[in-house]
């Protein structure tokens, strides 16, 4: 005689897989859960050649050169409270034989100042380019001011040029946003 016993052979494994899971879990756990995503994205980036410094047209030097970036990352309500903390690296590779100060402005929609930051770049030479690496860290009080931007202004200053000056200056950038997302209810 043959008796099958698949049925309640998978009566019982069903049983006991839904009474093995549901036994131990905790449901208000559910509630505690709390995300940290890390996220990376470019930031501004740029060649400026050495004559971009001397207008030709009137044989004088152009000191400062400046560019506006849009920031649409931070222009959202729940990414400006998750935020807790951005790292921004700047890798600028000169060879202008002229050292630079770069200025970051970040600016709100109505164009105020909600946070700044700047370094310097070495001298380099058109043979032998000089990389500056720069990090900034944003946390704390300090992130909200960031949120408020929806632009970066950066200004590029120069102490002297001519019109035989040789060379370019490079900029590549990336920023790190860490954020924490909690169930905000």
């Amino acid at each position: 005689m043959k008796t099958n016993l698949t049925i309640p052979v998978l009566g019982v494994l069903s049983f006991l897989l839904t009474v093995a899971c549901v036994k131990d879990t905790d449901f208000d756990q559910a509630e505690e859960v709390l995300l940290t995503p890390v996220v990376e994205l470019d930031l501004i980036y740029f060649n400026l050649e050495a004559e971009e410094f001397y207008d030709e047209a009137t044989n004088s030097e152009i000191l400062t050169v400046t560019d506006t970036t849009e920031i649409r990352f931070l222009d959202d309500t729940e990414i400006q409270e998750s935020l807790v903390k951005a790292e921004f690296f700047f890798r600028f590779t000169n060879s202008i034989p002229r050292d630079f100060t770069v200025d970051f402005e970040f600016l709100s929609e109505q164009g105020e100042l909600t946070y700044s930051t700047g370094t310097n770049v070495s001298s380099g030479d058109t043979q032998d380019p000089v990389i500056t690496e720069f990090t900034e860290i944003v946390e704390g009080d300090e992130i909200t001011q960031l949120t408020m931007a929806d632009r970066v202004v950066v200004s590029v200053t120069i102490p002297s040029s001519n019109a035989s000056l040789q060379g370019a200056l490079n900029l590549k950038s990336k920023t790190t946003y860490f954020l924490e997302i909690t169930d905000r209810e």
